[in-house]
């Protein structure tokens, strides 16, 4: 099982310095990634965030690809219904070139009416516009329909989908799914089975919420409200643009106590010992070959954000000595 680092860029207002720093230190921390020894690095995306969230995560792709030479280079995720599939299948395999064969796409559906209503697209063809990107894409690109193709002679696919039905879905299509869920396996393998693909080729990846730490507790104050404000955004974008009413503030303790779990209502506090064993008893025996956590949380202070790159490279070491 590998480890890697997730980033989202976020610059919100109590927290917020210049821009270009954020970027600058962004990219100095996957160079530091590197060289601690983690296996990959990845991007989120999404559009009209105050805090100024990543928007193109290939564009930023492309520059930890020139920054860096081994890590992998993965979009968790990049939103397929807002592209024409010839986009992505081009800007793709820009990045792939430039890293030499180093991405990982993973593709999701969106769910903020606002990103839509930004790129004229349309929410209620979400899922349907992102199985038909990630068929699309392998038809491109296998019958040359771009140029330049990728380095990958099969770049790999990953479909940003929870819940049983749309575990299912990333089977039928014989790409990867981007989610740590346990409960996700067996609907995923049934897809697999389903469209005849071969389920020894299961394959699963996906995000960790925590923070880890030689010092968790002494860390907690700073975390738990970069995590509130966190959580609290992604909750607020669920409902903006339909006319509901603004959810609840979250308790930080409350997710703490939830330990590992669904990536919103979960979080793991933890030293790098701690956590190499949660994370093996909570996975188990699913075929997981990537976990990633996010190294900061709405722009943690970056002296704690370089202490948790360096944790987290080193759970990845005990993880991968298994």
């Amino acid at each position: 099982m590998k480890t890697g680092v997730y980033f989202d860029l976020r610059n919100p207002l109590p927290w917020r310095q210049d821009s270009s720093r954020i970027y600058g230190f962004t990219l100095e921390m996957c160079e530091e990634a590197e060289r601690q020894g983690a296996s990959s690095v990845w991007l989120s995306e999404h559009h009209l965030f105050s805090d100024g969230y990543l928007p193109q995560p290939l564009t930023f792709a492309a520059a930890i690809a020139a920054r860096t030479s081994r890590l992998r280079i993965g979009t968790a995720i990049m939103l397929a219904p807002l592209r024409t599939v010839a986009h992505v299948a081009e800007e793709a395999a820009v990045v792939d070139l430039i890293s030499d064969g180093r991405l990982e796409l993973g593709l999701g559906a969106g769910y903020r009416l606002p990103e839509f209503e930004l790129y004229g697209a349309d929410m209620k063809r979400r899922y349907a516009a992102t199985d038909a990107c990630a068929r699309e894409l392998r038809a491109i690109w296998a019958e040359g329909k771009v140029t330049p193709a990728p380095v990958q002679e099969r770049l790999p696919i990953w479909m940003g989908y929870m819940g049983p039905k749309s575990a299912r879905r990333a089977g039928l299509l014989g790409e990867g799914l981007l989610s740590l869920a346990p409960s996700l396996y067996q609907p995923y393998l049934a897809g697999l089975a389903e469209a005849g693909h071969d389920p020894s080729a299961a394959r699963m990846a996906g995000a960790i919420q925590g923070w880890i730490s030689e010092a968790p507790e002494g860390d907690w104050a700073v975390v738990s409200q970069h995590l509130k404000y966190q959580l609290e955004s992604y909750r607020e974008g669920m409902v903006e643009g339909l006319g509901r009413d603004k959810p609840r503030p979250i308790d930080p303790e409350r997710i703490r106590a939830r330990g590992l779990g669904d990536t919103l209502n979960g979080f793991l506090l933890a030293s790098p010992e701690q956590a190499a064993r949660q994370i093996r008893e909570y996975l188990g025996d699913i075929p997981v070959e990537t976990i990633f956590i996010f190294a900061s949380l709405a722009n943690t202070p970056e002296e704690m954000t370089a202490r948790h790159v360096q944790a987290i490279c080193k759970l990845g070491r005990l993880l991968d000595e298994g």
